[in-house]
């Protein structure tokens, strides 16, 4: 089973590590939030063991970011003991949380319980690869877009960049994707506040996708916070 371990402390990151290795788990580290996402985003781990004070971004945005597309169970391990940090941890989509300091066998017990919960031998739902923004068909699977407009069937070219940016909304649909994820995801860490790249491809996106990019239907401007793919969205007035 592979774990991710997001804290700031290098010595707990070592010491995690080194004691559920040990129990025969699969372990990736990460030192702050914008690096944990990248991280969740590209290898999957079936459990998510967080501290919440992280630079770049703190555990809570984590758990936005990450449950808005995985149910792998997320156990918080911090400092903060106070109610209010556990229910909004908790309401955020955590599953767990553990208290510094902490013993081994407490945290280990913790990890157990959690993984029990998983489905054996079940992968994780994947969510539908082919969608529909009125005349536009995507299909992530075959790296495809065709809009059907007037009987046709016109193929529409997407750069690698653009496919990163369509998958990642797609695969959270309804849901706010924060500036910040987007550009982890794509750009890295070194990237978190160049949000000028993000309006620069979501204009272009628009432009390819958009029966009128001036007034978006499905990419929708969440200001001061991110983007939005909205699949369901009314029909424009004739």
């Amino acid at each position: 089973m592979k774990i991710l371990i997001a804290d700031d402390d290098p010595q707990l990151l070592r010491a995690l590590r080194i004691t559920l290795t040990s129990q025969g788990y699969e372990i990736l580290t990460a030192i702050d939030g914008a690096t944990a996402i990248t991280a969740a985003i590209t290898h999957h781990p079936e459990l998510l063991v967080l501290d919440l004070g992280m630079p770049n971004l703190d555990g809570v945005e984590v758990i936005h970011a990450v449950r808005g597309w995985s149910q792998a169970p997320i156990l918080v391990v911090s400092g903060r003991a106070g109610t209010a940090d556990k229910v909004e941890a908790l309401d955020a989509g955590a599953d767990d949380y553990l208290t510094k300091p902490f013993s081994v066998e407490e945290l280990l017990a913790r990890v157990r319980a959690l993984t029990r919960r998983l489905p054996r031998g079940v992968a994780e739902a994947v969510p539908e690869l082919t969608v529909a923004l009125g005349e536009v068909t995507i299909d992530l699977a075959a790296r495809s877009v065709v809009d059907t407009a007037h009987g046709g069937r016109r193929q529409i070219r997407l750069t690698p960049t653009e496919w990163q940016m369509i998958d990642l909304l797609i695969r959270n649909a309804g849901r706010l994707v924060t500036r910040q994820t987007l550009l982890t995801h794509i750009w890295g860490t070194d990237h978190v506040t160049d949000t000028g790249y993000l309006r620069l491809y979501i204009s272009q996106l628009r432009k390819k996708l958009e029966r009128d990019a001036s007034a978006p239907r499905f990419l929708i401007t969440e200001p001061g916070m991110g983007y939005r793919l909205e699949l369901d969205a009314p029909q424009p007035a004739t």
